[in-house]
């Protein structure tokens, strides 16, 4: 798999997305989701241009920290469990799951930082019961009581679509976390600007784009599946 020419035909793609809806690319942000592949391979995508790296795996993102020495922006993805917190907040840029108090509580007495942890809050727009996050009609209250953690800096949220095989199924679900998110900015809240989206994924992250992902989340499409080889 070329890194580099997935990472191009990406970026095309993205291109087009934007100049659809009018936006500026320097909005969007491509991550590569780094679950499934080696240190290695990150290596690769590095030399292809990309900076920001997503893990969902406690485990995962310490082992590709501690090999990675180049200066690239570390993101959690996955579901956060309570305990594997004091391993995690201080390993990446930004905390993408938050989606239920306890986490809030312990990042913020974990997180020793002189400023604030950046963390998108996980929302359940499809209402998936497989899926983690808050439902849309618990947002607001639960962005509202973040206020009281100091270390906690809510930039943003994220969601997880159903998988669809006509990615235009999805995009009312990327409509409506950025009318959330919309919602939120209006509200002016100091502790949570609200700047990004973190959706879309190898399938739909076109569509994401055209309704306001600021960041997406490429796994596959962008730096393969190593595992299936050696299944």
């Amino acid at each position: 798999m070329n890194i580099n020419e997935n990472y191009e035909a990406i970026m095309t793609k993205v291109t087009a997305a934007c100049e659809r809806a009018g936006r500026d690319l320097e909005e969007v942000t491509v991550m590569a989701v780094t679950k499934y592949v080696s240190a290695e391979r990150v290596e690769q995508a590095i030399e292809a241009g990309i900076k920001n790296f997503g893990e969902s795996r406690h485990d995962g993102l310490l082992e590709k920290k501690q090999a990675i020495q180049a200066p690239v922006h570390w993101h959690f993805v996955g579901r956060l469990q309570s305990r594997k917190v004091k391993e995690v907040v201080h390993e990446c840029d930004v905390i993408h799951s938050l989606d239920r108090p306890s986490l809030a509580k312990e990042i913020n007495k974990r997180y020793q930082g002189e400023t604030p942890v950046a963390c998108m809050v996980q929302v359940n727009v499809s209402g998936e019961e497989t899926k983690a996050g808050v439902t849309p009609d618990e947002l607001e209250d639960f962005v509202r009581s973040l206020e009281s953690y100091e270390h906690i800096r809510v930039t943003g949220f994220m969601t997880m679509a159903p998988h669809a095989e006509n990615p235009e199924d999805v995009r009312p679900y990327f409509r409506q976390l950025r009318e959330l998110r919309d919602h939120i900015q209006r509200l002016k809240l100091p502790h949570a600007p609200c700047h990004h989206l973190s959706m879309g994924m190898s399938n739909d992250f076109e569509q994401a784009v055209e309704e306001g992902a600021t960041i997406i989340r490429l796994g596959t499409s962008l730096v393969g599946n190593e595992t299936r080889r050696e299944e």
